[in-house]
């Protein structure tokens, strides 16, 4: 027995035998007020790969996304995420594949119609802009990606191989994220179980597994942007533009005003310089994916049209909005050529 007034010393969790490994990050995320932290970037990678490499209990896998959706995300913790998932991935695609522009495609809003941003990925790979589109639509209410390419008679890519030969003969490759990411794809469909999105969906829009100098991606709540953009500079990514889109994928709708985020290290990084698109008039046609791509004009055409000006931006071949939306026009003009 310890002297009175004297309180014996509280054995640390960490030591108490039959503890499971895995205990310490959902201890570090959940002790309560004023005791809980973010995971720094180095906990972060090894708690994920834990996960992915199947050494973690299913019910510590809910605590964990849920505390970390709970406490809200962190850079340096989403960093040590993005980290975990491409060493589980290894390298991507083939050595020499080369890759423009990375476009992530996660979303999944419930007003969603077609994926209009995928034919503004299309134009620039036809006029000579290398794209590979990742991502898993497992929730929209909308048309998925996969489905949009075989209406257009472009299958997805069922492995790295297949999205290294299709860039190459097309200039683009849509890749799911369950070819060459199943882990992180089964974590991302633990949404249908718990209910809501983890940060898992953030870090799969930052995976960039074909290691492109540039990138879009859209977000579904503003306070994102800053997380992505800060992540990435975290990562050592090139010059990468940030928009609120509608269903959290990188598309602009031309009717409504949009700001555009662009985040480039060679530029100073930081928050990102601002650029405002201005609404403008949208056509009446018709809303029909085949038929705008082989040439039909309407609602959907000008919201790949305006999309382009976004994979413009994130290139650097247009220096404001007003360049970005006239050279959008000539490329959209151009995949019909």
């Amino acid at each position: 027995m310890p002297p009175d007034g004297v309180r014996a010393p509280r054995p640390d969790p960490a030591e108490v035998s039959g503890e499971h490994v895995f205990a310490q990050y959902v201890r570090t995320l959940g002790r309560g007020p004023g005791r809980s932290r973010a995971l720094t970037r180095e906990e972060a990678r090894a708690a994920l790969g834990h996960v992915l490499r199947g050494e973690a209990d299913p019910h510590q896998v809910g605590a964990f996304l849920m505390l970390l959706r709970y406490r809200g995300e962190d850079p340096a913790e989403m960093a040590g995420l993005v980290e975990a998932a491409r060493d589980w991935s290894g390298p991507v695609l083939p050595g020499g594949a080369r890759v423009a522009l990375d476009w992530p495609s996660y979303g999944a809003g419930r007003t969603r119609g077609a994926p209009w941003f995928l034919l503004a990925a299309l134009a620039l790979a036809r006029a000579g802009h290398r794209v590979l589109m990742h991502g898993s639509n497992e929730f929209t209410r909308g048309i998925p990606v996969q489905a949009a390419l075989e209406a257009l008679g472009r299958p997805a890519c069922g492995s790295a191989a297949e999205a290294a030969r299709a860039l190459e003969e097309t200039g683009f490759a849509y890749l799911p994220l369950a070819a060459f990411n199943p882990g992180l794809d089964a974590l991302l469909r633990l949404r249908g179980v718990l209910g809501l999105r983890s940060p898992i969906n953030t870090a799969a829009r930052l995976l960039n597994p074909g290691d492109a100098a540039c990138g879009v991606d859209g977000v579904f709540h503003p306070p994102y942007i800053a997380l992505h953009g800060a992540t990435a500079a975290l990562l050592g990514r090139g010059r990468l533009v940030v928009v609120k889109g509608g269903g959290g994928e990188a598309e602009r709708t031309p009717g409504k005003a949009m700001v555009a985020h662009v985040f480039d290290p060679e530029a100073g990084g930081g928050a990102g310089v601002e650029h405002a698109f201005a609404a403008g008039p949208v056509p009446e046609g018709t809303d029909d994916l085949v038929a705008v791509w082989r040439g039909a004009d309407g609602p959907g055409a000008a919201v790949a049209r305006a999309t382009v000006a976004l994979g413009l931006l994130a290139l650097g071949l247009a220096g404001d909005a007003d360049e970005a939306d006239r050279r959008a026009g000539e490329v959209w003009a151009g995949r019909l050529g």
